[in-house]
């Protein structure tokens, strides 16, 4: 592995954590990107000559905090910055702030909860956790999104200016105003973790990263908010989905399909985690979204096979899910689960009505559903069509090779 290639993964793995320790620092999370990028800059231009230290993370984290207590020198108010955050100059004995009650000792779910301050637009609270956090180009953002890369970019500069002129700290609030922040910060470490999940772009279907930063993030949500069922139910669906991460791939890194996956792959661990968050979420009559999608994983994670699952409830649930949160995507997903319950006809006029939602213009996974309900009628021609149109579609090498498989066995019966 080259330097560049090393730096990179570090990069992807290591950006939130020592963002959030330079804004501990700064207390400007716009500044703190910056101090970051720079180390990565000097990593870049001395590791080809000194060699990948052994902990390289730690490299990159030692360098920017030099860099960040360098910059609060410089500052007038250095010394009322110095007061108040209680810490030394140098690195080796630099202690993380004290936590107060309730509190979390946790720089980046600190950084969390600052990027989704309710001064910030709805877009811009996430498009900013989304880059901070999540480690996402602005161009997967927008992906995301389904909007125009300019549009996420404007977003996260109008973001970060916002957040240094109204001087907002650097914390995990209290009170009302920790509650007023609670739907933002689920819907960014829900958006990490399926960009981790189901990468938009690149070479692999998974980053495991981000699934993880996302599951780390939602147990100390669920630890530091025990009454609030949406954070068990969000909880309980990331650690149901990150259950099946091992089966979902092949040895050789091509997707496994839910229907074809080896559930002794299947993280046991996890599902049970996932099944007493579910629990914790509150009761099934009134769950909210996530605890919804939640109980839809519970319903596959209960399944010994493919065909035994019970599609009937998973149809029941994207409809409560549809009326609770309506979305496309949610009704495409409900189409499938009628297509078990009633068969493919029966779905299929409900994916065609979705094709008119601008939304979906460009969701690689509209044609490639339809695709498959095509080819269960014997539609074949009609079928490999649409998975050619789903794979021109995707950014994700894996997907579109998977999708032209499917494509080309159809043209080869």
């Amino acid at each position: 592995m080259t330097v560049e290639s090393t730096l990179e993964t570090v990069c992807r793995m290591e950006s939130a954590r020592i963002i959030a320790t330079v804004a501990r620092i700064v207390r400007d999370v716009g500044i703190a990107e910056e101090i970051a990028q720079d180390a990565f800059v000097s990593a870049l231009e001395q590791w080809p000559r000194s060699g990948v230290p052994e902990r390289p993370g730690a490299w990159l984290t030692a360098a920017a905090k030099h860099r960040a207590v360098d910059l609060v020198r410089r500052r007038e108010t250095y010394a009322r910055k110095l007061a108040e955050v209680g810490r030394t100059l140098t690195e080796e004995s630099y202690d993380p702030e004290p936590s107060g009650p309730g509190d979390i000792d946790d720089d980046v779910l600190r950084l969390v909860f600052t990027t989704c301050h309710p001064v910030l637009s709805a877009d811009g609270r996430t498009a900013l956790t989304l880059r901070l956090v999540g480690g996402l180009r602005t161009d997967e953002i927008a992906r995301a999104f389904l909007v125009r890369e300019a549009t996420v970019a404007a977003r996260i500069t109008r973001a970060k200016r916002t957040l240094a002129t109204a001087g907002v700290e650097f914390e995990v609030p209290y009170g009302e105003e920790r509650v007023a922040r609670l739907g933002s910060v689920l819907e960014v470490v829900y958006l990490i973790f399926n960009e981790g999940y189901a990468a938009t772009a690149g070479d692999d279907l998974l980053r495991p990263g981000l699934c993880e930063d996302a599951l780390r993030l939602a147990r100390g949500l669920a630890a530091l908010l025990p009454g609030e069922g949406e954070v068990h139910g969000l909880a309980a669906l990331l650690e149901l989905q990150a259950s099946r991460a091992a089966a979902r791939t092949g040895r050789d890194g091509r997707p496994v399909l839910l229907a074809d996956q080896n559930r002794s792959r299947w993280n046991r661990l996890l599902v049970r985690r996932g099944f007493a968050a579910l629990e914790r979420a509150g009761d099934g009559r009134t769950y909210g979204p996530y605890a919804l999608q939640a109980a839809i994983a519970a319903c596959h994670a209960r399944a010994a096979s493919y065909e035994e699952t019970d599609w009937a409830t998973i149809a029941a649930l994207y409809g409560r899910l549809g009326a609770l949160a309506p979305s496309p995507v949610v009704e495409l997903n409900r189409a499938v689960a009628v297509s078990m319950t009633a068969g493919p006809a029966a779905a299929l006029p409900l994916v065609d009505a979705l094709a008119a939602e601008s939304a979906l213009a460009g969701y690689h996974l509209l044609p490639s559903v339809r695709g498959d309900l095509l080819a269960r009628l014997g539609r074949t021609a009609e079928a490999g069509a649409e998975f050619e149109r789903a794979a021109s579609l995707t950014r994700n090498a894996r997907e579109r090779e998977l999708l032209l498989g499917r494509a080309r066995a159809l043209r080869d019966r």
